[in-house]
């Protein structure tokens, strides 16, 4: 009877002591295991802090150029980061920056690569960094725009010149699609062309095509709404630089006045001449304008390309659509060629000026074979005014 009384007095007490006994040994473990828990996570995020503060001290010992861009990315948030960091891995110019840009409006602060005003004093050397690295983004389209004229007129100063643009991509040789290699077909014109943004003009230059009976129509073809661009110049100079050009390649070829006149003391032009007929103006412009609008071409002149450059370009970009960034500030005259060079980018030694084929000596001509070429020219220069409008004042 005592056994049972007293079995039934402990046996409840030590049941509420065993449980007191798991209630803090739980509570214990469960304690200890959070303490670790937040030691462990406060090891593995605090180092990447220290390494971002230590790199954003690290960038404030860099140069003024630089300053303002290493200190914006440490005001980033970590995603902003991250799409810097990929940005300068991938290798992107400028122009893939502003595809950040757009892909980042959601950011607190704006992403700037090369300050407010880069687009605009910067554009020379953006050119040439456009030059030497390809561009990895946009798509390979059909072109805009075309320099379809004349041979040795000025076309490669031009396209030289706007390619500085920084909405405008070109292909730096000349293509021949239109009058050599048409057979080929669009998709393999396509190809030769550089990738391009939508906000992108795609360019090229082939000065034959003007003098291309077939060019009109094919060109027409590809897209009615084509640009075109003619840079040219007095004729007779234009022939003369011609054979200059020619001569410096076939040295046996005969005199120039020998290939200009079938009868020379009877002022009788051999029109059949390349050199000379290339010059005649309108009878290739009318054929253009049984496909293309007066308005779709635009006339350079390439006199006033020399004298100025940039008024000249300025009319261009105005026909192109495009803002006038190329000014006078890209220029100077480079006195041993005899033309215009564009100015040392900040990333090179030497300024931009045209290859040594251009801005040759012309051969010395008789003055008289210039006189008779310019009466014969006269009556093509005067309907060539007429019709586009503008008095080059060749005469």
């Amino acid at each position: 009877m005592a056994y049972r009384v007293f079995s039934n007095r402990i046996v409840p007490s030590s049941n509420r002591l065993s449980r007191r006994f798991i209630f803090i040994f739980t509570l214990s473990l469960s304690f200890t295991y959070l303490c670790y828990s937040i030691i462990f996570c406060s090891g593995t995020i605090m180092p990447n802090q220290r390494i971002e503060e230590h790199r954003c001290l690290h960038f404030k010992n860099v140069g003024s150029k630089k300053l303002l861009q290493r200190l914006h990315y440490c005001t980033l948030s970590t995603d902003s980061k991250v799409v810097l960091d990929e940005n300068a891995d991938s290798g992107l110019t400028r122009q893939g920056a502003n595809i950040t840009r757009n892909q980042s409006k959601h950011l607190a602060f704006p992403l700037s690569f090369s300050g407010a005003q880069s687009r605009n004093t910067d554009t020379v050397e953006y050119r040439q960094n456009n030059n030497t690295n390809s561009q990895k983004y946009g798509n390979k389209k059909l072109p805009n725009a075309l320099i379809v004229g004349v041979k040795k007129g000025g076309t490669r100063a031009v396209l030289e010149f706007i390619r500085i643009h920084p909405d405008v991509r070109a292909v730096g040789t000349e293509p021949h699609f239109f009058d050599r290699n048409y057979d080929k077909g669009l998709d393999w014109y396509r190809g030769l062309m550089p990738r391009t943004l939508d906000s992108q003009i795609t360019m090229e230059k082939t000065p034959s095509y003007f003098v291309t009976r077939e060019a009109p129509r094919r060109i027409s073809s590809m897209s009615r709404d084509t640009k075109l661009i003619v840079v040219v110049r007095n004729p007779v100079t234009r022939a003369i630089s011609d054979y200059t050009q020619t001569l410096s390649k076939k040295p046996d070829i005969p005199t120039f006045e020998e290939l200009a006149f079938k009868n020379r003391s009877q002022g009788i032009v051999d029109t059949s001449w390349n050199a000379i007929r290339i010059g005649m103006y309108i009878l290739h412009l009318e054929n253009w304008l049984q496909y293309f609008r007066l308005s779709q071409i635009h006339f350079v002149s390439g006199e006033r390309l020399i004298t100025d450059p940039a008024g000249e370009m300025g009319r261009v970009q105005d026909f192109l659509g495009l803002k006038r960034i190329i000014t006078d500030k890209h220029f100077y005259f480079n006195r041993t060629k005899g033309f215009p060079c564009l100015k040392k980018p900040e990333s090179s030694s030497q300024p931009r000026c045209l290859g040594k084929s251009k801005g040759r000596t012309h051969v010395q001509i008789d003055q008289e074979v210039i006189e008779q070429l310019r009466e014969f020219y006269k009556p093509f220069n005067v309907r060539f005014y007429e019709t586009v409008g503008h008095d080059f004042r060749w005469d």
